[in-house]
């Protein structure tokens, strides 16, 4: 799939757990999980808004777009 989804490397970069997060953002661990492993087929832009502003980052550190080779 051409879009990566980079939310362990913004996680890792605040040091927060999927659990933290997960209690932040108010997702459960399972679609968060799902999210995180870029595994999900979609994401509402609230759920997005709601991450960047935990993570206090842009929607384009978590969300890049790759070529298929």
């Amino acid at each position: 799939m051409p879009i990566i989804v980079n939310l362990d490397v913004m996680m890792a970069r605040r040091k927060m757990s999927l659990n933290t997060l997960s209690e932040k953002v108010g997702l459960t661990l399972s679609n968060l999980s799902i999210l995180k492993t870029g595994k999900a087929k979609a994401i509402r832009f609230s759920t997005l808004e709601t991450i960047c502003q935990v993570l206090d980052c842009q929607p384009g550190d978590i969300l890049e777009y790759r070529e298929e080779e």
